[in-house]
């Protein structure tokens, strides 16, 4: 999962990208990066590992120079951690074409093979970003004419390269590009897996517009929310600072991913005309009243959520079992998200480092722990015994999302089947597994409801985490690569590798 920020302005627009970044940075902690562009149509940019806050420092914000500009937060989807991978992408033609993507392409190794046998191209990274990137240039190339320089980017030939791209991209992806003197163009793919919104305010000198992975950044910079940016739907801000919009494929569909509105979405955010913060709490609702239908003689004392995302639910639910609610775990937060963190071992570790529990809240109690989803279960089992330790005299857990049992496809680091608590399992081998005395999860359908209730128009969402349906086609070959690269196995030698790597450039 990543995140991506454009902005066009009469102004210099590094502060704001800036800060519109740290708005997301919860879609990723592993890199960061920045390309600018001023009036002379001369390109800056920064990128490296780590936070927002500690890749841009002062002289790298003051070289930011530019009136236009786009910006991209990262964590890897293959477990690959290195400064090549972060984002923005480059490349020096046709006029300068920046990029940031968050998503993941089904068919990158498809698309790298012709890239290099119809095209020539070399690729720098084994980013599918930097693939995206290089279609698109490729196919806009190709609606330039030869028989003169064309200083002027043709709104209809751009529309038309993405349209193609669309044709020959296969999988999830929100992109916001960047071309030199021309303007900032932001499309999505023909499903809408991936969020992508965009909005305007009043500048000096007219309209200034920004596109954003989630509407919290438009809030947060003053900028006012227009829509979404449909599926197949291209958005294009001239540098006249006029909008250009058009619909690229013939047959889109709307099947968002459900998994935003679960877990990594922030709760004051609008994605596909839904509030978020609604969504969890029709979860809650949804799970207290299944507690009630199906265990309506529960000891349970108190409901406890996890921080941060299960906070929603958890009130809702205490609400309707008429429980109290209290706060049972202190965070630290200045650790990462930990089931997205490379290793079993680090991801153990880092459990206890970033939560604590507040003993008094559970000494003598029957207490249930409320969480938004149970991926590996690690963490789970990990709270359910410091529930214990602490003093509860009975632990149930409950999920505000059904048994997580497939991996992830589409830009969500969730590991391979195998490493799924839930993959092959009972509710009764998970509650086992992860030490409970009763373990209740959400059901799909009420899952579906919560979020869609928030707009009816969506007819079908992207769930493949909890039934195993994609909404592209993938084989066997496909799923057995995400399993050699994801594995935990495989992220401690990427770990080990990137170390020596880190070592030899220091010396």
């Amino acid at each position: 999962m990543c995140g991506i920020i454009g902005i066009f302005s009469s102004k210099p627009v590094n502060q704001d990208l800036y800060d519109g970044l740290l708005v997301l940075q919860h879609r990723g902690q592993d890199a960061a990066g920045i390309v600018t562009c001023d009036n002379n149509n001369k390109l800056s940019h920064h990128k490296g590992i780590g936070l927002v806050r500690d890749v841009f420092q002062a002289e790298h914000m003051s070289a930011l120079v530019g009136n236009m500009g786009i910006g991209h937060v990262r964590y890897p989807t293959a477990g690959t951690s290195s400064c090549d991978e972060a984002q923005p992408f480059y490349v020096n033609s046709p006029f300068g074409i920046s990029l940031g993507h968050n998503g993941n392409l089904i068919n990158a190794d498809e698309l790298k093979k012709e890239l290099f046998s119809q095209n020539k191209q070399h690729l720098n990274t084994e980013s599918d970003s930097e693939i995206l990137l290089n279609v698109f240039a490729h196919e806009l190339r190709n609606r330039m004419t030869t028989k003169k320089q064309e200083t002027q980017l043709d709104v209809k030939k751009l529309f038309d390269a993405v349209k193609a791209v669309h044709g020959r991209c296969r999988g999830a992806y929100a992109a916001v590009v960047m071309i030199a003197g021309q303007g900032i163009l932001a499309f999505r793919d023909v499903n809408g897996v991936r969020p992508l919104v965009y909005g305007y305010k009043e500048g000096e000198q007219g309209k200034e517009y920004m596109v954003a992975s989630e509407s919290v950044a438009l809030d947060v910079l003053g900028f006012n929310l227009i829509d979404d940016i449909c599926p197949s739907e291209a958005i294009f801000i001239d540098v006249n600072g006029k909008l250009h919009k058009s619909k690229c494929s013939d047959n889109p569909k709307n099947v968002p991913c459900i998994f935003e509105y679960v877990y990594f979405s922030r709760p004051d955010s609008y994605i596909n005309r839904i509030n978020v913060q609604k969504s969890r709490m029709r979860m809650g609702t949804q799970l207290g009243k299944k507690i009630l239908k199906e265990w309506p003689d529960h000891n349970i004392d108190v409901v406890i959520p996890i921080p941060d995302t299960s906070r929603t639910a958890a009130l809702e639910m205490a609400r309707i079992l008429k429980l109290e609610y209290r706060e049972g775990f202190i965070k630290n937060r200045y650790i990462g998200r930990t089931f997205i963190m490379p290793g079993q071992q680090m991801r153990k570790k880092s459990v206890k480092q970033k939560l604590n529990p507040i003993g008094l809240e559970y000494k003598g109690k029957n207490v249930l722990l409320v969480d938004d989803s149970i991926v590996r279960g690690t963490t789970s089992k990990e709270l359910v015994q410091m529930a214990r330790d602490a003093g509860a005299k009975k632990v149930y857990f409950a999920s505000a999302s059904p048994p997580v049992r497939y991996p992830n496809i589409h830009g969500i680091d969730m590991p391979v089947a195998s490493e799924l608590i839930a993959h092959g399992k009972t509710i009764e081998q998970v509650c086992e597994k992860i030490g409970a005395d009763k373990l209740i999860y959400q059901d799909l359908e009420d899952l579906i409801s919560a979020v869609k209730a928030g707009n009816p128009l969506i007819q079908n969402f992207e769930c493949s985490v909890f039934n195993g349906e994609y909404v592209t086609e993938v084989d066997k070959e496909y799923f057995d690569k995400l399993a050699r690269n994801r594995n935990d196995a495989a992220k401690q030698e990427d770990i080990k590798s990137h170390n020596t790597e880190s070592l030899f450039k220091t010396a």
